[in-house]
């Protein structure tokens, strides 16, 4: 019971931090990932235990996914008009991710559980722990991975798609929630309900399509 109460102060500390701060840095997910991190590490509890303990929390995720496709429900009629050019940047952006993924992996050496975690870090934590079964990942390896691939899109991508002169809701929502998924989703929505909307599609493009990638590379061999 009590990681499940420092989690969630955790977060509440990150959250009144970015409203102090303003800073991509201060990612209220971010910051309770590394403050759990930091006292798991510090008083050596198993992760088994973290989890079992924050099951509860871990429960909410499908719904708090689901509940994100809000503001695509509520702009539907100007995603309808744009939907070939979102679909175009949503599988691309998607492959791109899993192909940089896998060869990074490859060029850093980091071994077989590592690239088979990493190919499919640009779905969400979900999909990619449901994926890890038929890529042989670990499945706890495949979700973390997942969700620091979330926060490190969260962070990088929004200012690098500003210097890249990509100022477009829809194009930069689409581009977020194709390799950042939930938590990049969010961090779109900040930008306005348009960007929020094209980055959950992008999001499902990306569980869809990583599902499909594992289908087809599983039927291969």
């Amino acid at each position: 019971m009590i990681w499940l109460v420092v989690t969630l102060l955790s977060f509440v500390a990150g959250v009144l931090t970015q409203l102090r701060f303003r800073s991509p840095l201060t990612n209220p997910t971010l910051l309770a990932t590394v403050l759990v991190a930091a006292g798991l590490l510090l008083s050596r509890t198993p992760y088994q235990r973290y989890a079992s303990e924050v099951q509860s929390l871990t429960s909410l995720l499908a719904p708090a996914v689901v509940a994100l496709a809000v503001p695509m429900y509520q702009q539907r009629a100007l995603l309808g008009r744009q939907w070939r050019a979102l679909l175009v940047g949503g599988v691309t952006g998607t492959v791109l991710g899993v192909l940089t993924d896998t060869l990074l992996s490859r060029a850093l050496h980091l071994g077989p559980a590592a690239e088979r975690s990493l190919s499919t870090a640009p779905a969400t934590s979900p999909v990619a722990l449901q994926l890890a079964q038929f890529t042989g990942a670990p499945p706890e390896l495949a979700a973390t991975l997942a969700v620091l691939s979330g926060l490190v899109g969260a962070l990088v991508l929004p200012p690098l798609l500003t210097a890249l002169g990509v100022r477009h809701p829809l194009a930069r929502g689409i581009a977020i929630g194709s390799v950042s998924h939930g938590v990049g989703t969010a961090r779109a929505r900040e930008e306005g309900p348009l960007t929020g909307a094209a980055s959950s599609i992008g999001m499902g493009l990306a569980a869809v399509i990583v599902t499909l990638l594992v289908a087809l590379s599983v039927a291969a061999n």
